[in-house]
């Protein structure tokens, strides 16, 4: 039960669920609602596998779809509904903050503890070849927390950030007083041998040495590494990454299980990699608490899924939520975020500041569109 513009209709659990129209509906003549819900019933359809949900699209089983893949959307939309206009096809932009998308070590566990070898992880990476030969070319290194915004840390801090940083002077790595950490740009070959000796060197300073041609622990154990995953379609993306971990003498390997079982283990933090997207407002405040902080780290099922867990971190997340004005709020994120960034928590991936869009020529729609939403639902009709 609920007092908005529509209620649940028709539905089977699994397959689909219908939105009805509330025809009476309270808010409909109020000046922020004028223009907005034109549906009489809106559908969303479920498929548990990208390809058969793409054919249902072919086939116009539904209307509407963002499409996530750049390789579906490069090789994907030559059906004939597509080559004869039927299909339209739009590119529009995003401005809001970009998802922090990567895969993120559990710290908790004894081989990711040594930040030397979480950054040779990041070296092992080649985004450049992936992007080139998996992508299309479509994507853009992420870099930040806050990628795609104002709140991003660029260039040395200014003024205001060296105030709240100074305090954790010798409590944080140098580097964060300078430009903020970035990964290495690759030279394209898939396999660049400049960044994986310096993953080497970084290994063998953290103690894992090589002994018959496998990289081993300190304890001399193994560097045995599983990446868990619930959705087979990055498959060629962590293959690639593998292929390299296993040049450092990395014993690495990707298990896909089915998205229950996989959220039970991220929430038990029963993983050793695991890839996470998550995003915020552009005026981001408590949240912060359960991503990054201390606490967060120690509870089963938080978003912290690293396990970071820093003072300085904790700090600068509560000065964040504690700003009173706009800039405050700008200094205190990009404090923030260079802090987070010199840690290596993860390895950065990739984001696109726009949404592709395929639709059936079956709508209207204004010419204007929202800044930081797509309001499809909300703001297009039926033509």
């Amino acid at each position: 039960m609920g007092c908005g513009p529509y209620r649940v209709g028709r539905f089977e659990p699994g397959r689909y669920i219908e939105y009805e129209q509330v025809k009476e509906w309270w808010g409909a003549d109020l000046p922020v609602a004028r223009g907005q819900n034109n549906f009489d019933v809106v559908r969303y359809q479920y498929y548990r596998d990208r390809d058969v949900a793409f054919e249902g699209f072919t086939s116009k089983s539904y209307l509407f779809r963002e499409e996530l893949v750049s390789r579906v959307w490069a090789t994907r939309y030559e059906f004939p509904a597509a080559r004869d206009g039927r299909v339209k096809r739009d590119t529009i932009a995003d401005h809001n903050t970009d998802a922090a998308q990567g895969w993120y070590f559990n710290t908790r566990r004894e081989k990711f503890k040594d930040k030397r070898v979480r950054e040779a992880f990041i070296n092992a990476f080649d985004f450049e070849w992936v992007n080139a030969k998996i992508m299309y070319g479509a994507y853009q290194r992420t870099h930040s927390i806050f990628e795609n915004s104002d709140m991003m840390a660029v260039g040395p801090p200014g003024a205001d950030e060296i105030a709240l940083l100074e305090p954790f002077r010798g409590k944080v790595p140098d580097e964060v007083f300078g430009e903020p950490y970035v990964p290495p740009v690759s030279d394209g070959s898939g396999q660049d041998r400049a960044l994986l000796r310096k993953a080497s060197v970084l290994l063998q300073q953290a103690g894992y040495l090589i002994r018959d041609a496998q990289r081993v622990s300190p304890q001399d154990e193994p560097f045995i590494v599983e990446f868990l995953i619930d959705d087979p379609i990055s498959l060629p993306h962590h293959n690639v990454f593998i292929k390299n971990l296993g040049i450092l003498g990395i014993e690495a390997s990707v298990r896909v299980v089915d998205p229950v079982q996989y959220q039970k283990r991220v929430d038990d933090f029963d993983f050793d990699i695991v890839v996470q997207r998550f995003s915020f407002s552009s005026t981001p405040g408590d949240s912060l608490r359960t991503f990054f902080t201390s606490r967060a780290a120690g509870m089963k099922g938080s978003q912290n899924v690293g396990g970071i867990s820093d003072p300085v971190i904790d700090a600068l997340v509560e000065r964040v939520i504690a700003a009173e004005s706009r800039p405050a709020l700008l200094a205190a994120c990009k404090a923030l975020d260079r802090v987070i960034r010199s840690g290596r928590y993860w390895v950065p991936h990739w984001y696109k500041a726009f949404h592709w869009l395929a639709y059936w020529d079956v709508f209207g729609r204004p010419p204007a569109q929202p800044r930081y939403g797509l309001a499809i639902r909300e703001t297009w009709w039926s033509a």
